[in-house]
C-alpha cells in the first residue's frame, strides 16, 4: 500500500524543514508531498533546497493563498498513495503519531474504516484558545452527531479515493469525518501528542475561526440533507 504525506504550508520557513524531517526519521516509507499555499516568505526556497537532500519530497506551489483547505485537496491530487497521512504545517501535530494511524487502519476488520482521525486530548495552547475549539466542537457533535472529539486536528489518515468523493469547499479540512460519514464511511479516533507552535504565527484568529466554523455546520447540515448515496448491486 503505497503512503503519501500531505502538508499545507502557509509561510511556515522556520518550521517547515525540521517537520519533513520529522517525518523521514519515522522511518515510515512514504512519498512527502508539502504544498506551499502562497508564501510570502522563505517557506518555498527552503523546500527547494530541502528536496536536494529528501528524494521523496515532492512540492507543490500556488500562485497564492487559497487556504487550507485548497492546499490540503491539491496535495491530496498530486498525491500518488492510495492512503494519505495529513498534518498541519506549523509544527504543532507530532509525525510520531502516524504510524499507529497507518497501522490502525490498515490492520482494521472493518471494510468500511475509510478515515482515522487524531484526538488531541491533552492540548498545549493559550486557555482561550481551547475553549474556542471546545464550543466549536460542541457545536459540531451536537448538529453534525459525527462521533468524533477533536475534528480539527491535522493529523489525519484516510484513503484517497474516499476523499476525492468528497464535494470541496472551503474549511472542508475541518468537517472531513462528517464529509466521510456522510458518504457511507466509518471514521475512527485515535489520541495524539499536541505541541506547542515554537516558530511563526498563526494564521487564524480564534474569534473568526470559532463564528467560521460554527456558520460551516450549516452548510454540511445542507449537504448531509441533500447527499444521496447509490450503491452498485450487479456490474456484468
Amino acid at each position: 500500500m503505497n503512503i503519501s504525506v500531505v502538508i499545507p504550508a502557509h509561510n511556515e520557513a522556520e518550521n517547515i524543514e525540521s517537520l519533513v524531517q520529522e517525518i523521514v526519521a519515522t522511518g515510515l516509507d512514504c512519498e512527502i508531498v508539502v504544498v506551499d499555499d502562497g508564501s510570502t516568505d522563505d517557506t518555498h526556497a527552503r523546500l527547494l533546497d530541502l528536496k536536494k537532500s529528501v528524494p521523496s519530497l515532492k512540492v507543490v506551489q500556488h500562485d497564492r493563498a487559497y487556504g487550507q483547505s485548497a492546499a490540503v485537496a491539491t496535495g491530496i491530487k498530486q498525491a500518488g498513495g492510495t492512503l494519505i497521512g495529513t498534518l498541519d504545517g506549523d509544527g504543532q501535530n507530532n509525525p510520531a503519531d502516524l504510524p499507529k494511524m497507518i497501522e490502525a487502519i490498515r490492520n482494521s476488520t472493518n471494510p468500511n474504516l475509510k478515515m482515522v482521525a487524531g484526538y488531541r486530548k491533552k492540548r498545549d495552547d493559550s486557555p482561550w484558545r481551547i475553549i474556542s475549539s471546545r464550543i466549536a466542537n460542541a457545536y459540531r457533535r451536537f448538529f453534525l452527531r459525527d462521533e468524533t472529539p477533536d475534528t480539527g486536528c491535522g493529523l489525519k489518515v484516510f484513503y484517497r479515493a474516499a476523499f476525492l468523493e468528497l464535494p470541496f469547499f472551503d474549511h472542508m479540512h475541518r468537517f472531513l469525518p462528517a464529509l466521510i460519514r456522510m458518504r457511507g464511511g466509518d471514521v475512527i479516533s485515535v489520541e495524539v501528542h499536541h505541541r506547542p507552535r515554537t516558530a511563526g504565527v498563526s494564521k487564524y484568529g480564534t474569534l473568526n475561526r470559532l463564528w467560521v466554523g460554527i456558520v460551516d455546520i450549516f452548510g454540511v447540515c445542507w449537504l448531509r440533507m441533500r447527499a444521496k448515496n447509490v450503491k452498485i448491486t450487479r456490474l456484468d
